[in-house]
């Protein structure tokens, strides 16, 4: 690069770019604070990209030979300096790659662009005015595609928060559990803080930022988000000890930093105090309510709080055992501390899920959900995960639609940042036909949770049921970037396939589906229906035996098997195990108003009959 031009350039690397003319370093449009001697540094390598820049040449360069400092420290120093602004570790590269002792080279590549001096003038005052207004609408259009494009946070008055995952320092490696659970109580926390001025992100989209490599303005930007919490988190014995600093997104500043220490049975009051703090720290005041939660809370039984998290760290892997697993754990939770509504809403959830995802009958899992949710509230009632996890029951199993939208409104009254109320609203808005405000519901989560599988999955859901198969398509194939293995997308995107007509996509996803889910009855049946309507009956009269077989070994929901005998052309067959289905209450029962797949049966009045006694607002 020409040193005698620099005063005209912009030279871009990555999301960075240096503007000479300023002196600024600037990324994403944003400026970031770098000290003189780093800067000038990071001009020297941006003057000979690619080539090896000796120690002795920035020394040269930055101290004249008069001046006495002592180079080799002061060098370093100014190298780290340059490092951490620019978010690039020595161990691993990007932009600047350390030449064993010699010096430096600036790896990256460039784009040099060149600016008008600022001396240039127009002469007449007319054109300015009409520069002036395109400049408008520039701006305008601008600010339309950023609020607009898919993915985007649109601006709100509320302070966006993300917390990463808190940095296990026990030095063993079993007991990453107490820190994954460390970090989703801090979010519980931080989101009932004050739920109009500060919106909290969701566990599911910031755990998988657990021992990333990415700056905090990175992370930022991908998250949409105005600041970012890290921590740590030791424990021995009955102590524990949480370090906590508070990052504002755009520049990676470290506004605030804390260390706290309290015994293991103050831990819910250490977990409101850290929360509290950074609400102040940004400006956010505390709502009456959670102080009043804080003057309130109770010494807790250390070991009800471990198997707290453990339950909820099972409960979030999702398979039968880990599930079964987190009852065990919750269970024992409610032994040591009786009265821990946190424990029995983590047991009701784990029961919910068992009986959604068809592992055990309905009549053995939702009506312990129920009792567990109800203890829940007796205890809190303003927990709004227990007004969630009581409303899905009524929703799935009592069929009881008013019931179970009053609570899903209250739990988002309660706390309008827990994804799962708007995600599980969804769901029973979806399979009533109100799908405009299902996908509304669906896109309010997201936004709580944007790198969720199953939250973005099920936004394509919406529009599935809404027969919208374009936008769930394109919906489906945005999640899978998210995740290529997750077998949800995969069932949903080969159904949608499947009722645009494209067998031989629908079948190659659907088969990935339940490969990936080791042959759940769920993915059996989609599968099978999708080779019946691909005119190979044979093999979808297998894929039918096998579940009959597997029914007679565990439980399988009826309506996956009505599902299949109604691509088959078997209406009666189809219509008798509906109606085991409104025998045994199947979870399932609740999607057949709007069922794609059940559409040969409409006209059928057996059909029509089943529908009326689901009582369908």
């Amino acid at each position: 690069m020409e040193e005698t031009n620099r005063s005209t350039q912009i030279v871009r690397f990555g999301s960075f770019e240096v503007d000479f003319r300023a002196a600024e370093l600037r990324r994403s449009g944003l400026r970031v604070r770098l000290q003189k001697q780093p800067f000038r540094i990071l001009e020297l390598l941006l003057e000979r990209p690619g080539e090896t820049v000796t120690r002795e040449e920035l020394r040269q360069r930055l101290w004249p030979a008069d001046v006495f400092v002592a180079v080799d420290q002061s060098l370093n120093n100014a190298i780290k300096k340059l490092r951490a602004a620019l978010h690039d570790p020595a161990e691993n590269p990007r932009f600047i790659q350390t030449v064993a002792r010699h010096g430096y080279r600036f790896i990256a590549p460039v784009d040099v662009v060149r600016v008008a001096p600022p001396a240039v003038r127009l002469r007449r005052s007319w054109p300015s005015a009409w520069i002036a207004v395109l400049c408008l609408s520039g701006l305008a259009l601008a600010a339309y595609v950023a609020v607009h494009r898919p993915g985007v946070r649109p601006p709100a008055d509320r302070i966006a928060l993300a917390v990463l995952p808190f940095k296990n320092l026990s030095g063993d490696p079993s007991q990453e559990y107490f820190s994954d659970g460390l970090t989703e109580e801090m979010i519980t926390q931080l989101s009932t803080v004050n739920p109009r001025g500060l919106g909290v992100l969701a566990r599911t989209s910031t755990m998988r930022y657990k021992d990333a490599q990415k700056g905090a303005d990175e992370i930022g930007k991908e998250l949409h988000v105005d600041f970012l919490v890290e921590g740590s988190v030791r424990r021995e014995n009955q102590r524990v000890r949480i370090s906590a600093q508070l990052v504002r997104a755009s520049d990676q500043i470290h506004v605030w930093a804390k260390s706290y220490e309290r015994d293991l049975r103050e831990i819910l009051l250490l977990q409101r105090e850290v929360a509290q703090d950074i609400a102040h720290e940004i400006n956010v005041s505390v709502s009456p309510a959670a102080s009043a939660q804080r003057s309130t809370v109770a010494a807790l039984n250390p070991d009800a709080y471990e198997a707290h998290i453990k339950g909820r760290y099972f409960w979030n892997k999702r398979t039968k055992e880990d599930l079964q697993k987190a009852i065990e754990y919750f269970q024992s939770a409610i032994r040591d501390e009786p009265t821990y509504a946190a424990a029995y809403d983590g047991l009701a959830d784990s029961w919910i899920a068992l009986g959604w995802y068809g592992y055990v009958s309905p009549k053995e899992a939702f009506p312990q959900a129920d009792e567990a949710a109800r203890k829940a509230l007796a205890l809190d009632d303003s927990l709004a995960a227990a007004h969630t996890s009581l409303a899905m029951v009524r929703f799935n199993y009592d069929w009881d639609w008013s019931r179970a939208e009053r609570g899903f409104q209250r739990a988002i009254e309660l706390d309008s940042d827990y994804p799962n109320a708007h995600h599980w609203y969804a769901d029973y808005l979806s399979a009533i036909g109100r799908h405009d405000q299902a996908i509304t519901e669906s896109e309010r989560a997201r936004r709580l949770d944007p790198l969720s599988p199953i939250i973005n999955a099920w936004l394509g859901w919406r529009y599935h049921f809404a027969r919208q198969y374009d936008a769930a398509v394109e919906q489906y194939r945005r999640t899978l970037e998210l995740d290529p293995n997750f077998a949800p997308t995969h069932l949903v995107l080969g159904q949608a396939y499947e009722q645009q007509g494209r067998a031989s996509e629908a079948l190659a996803e659907l088969q990935q589906a339940e490969h990936v889910a080791r042959g759940g009855p769920l993915y059996v049946a989609a599968l099978a229906h999708a080779l019946a309507g691909a005119g190979r009956r044979a093999d979808a009269e297998r894929e039918l035996q096998r579940l009959v077989e597997l029914s007679a070994r565990q439980y399988v929901s009826p309506v996956q098997i009505a599902i299949v005998h109604a691509g088959l052309g078997h209406a009666q067959e189809a219509i008798e195990w509906l109606e085991k289905g409104i025998d045994g209450r199947s979870a399932g029962m609740v999607w057949i108003k709007d069922d794609p797949r059940f559409d040969p049966l409409r006209s059928d009045s057996r059909f029509q009959d089943i529908v009326t006694r689901l009582r369908f607002p």
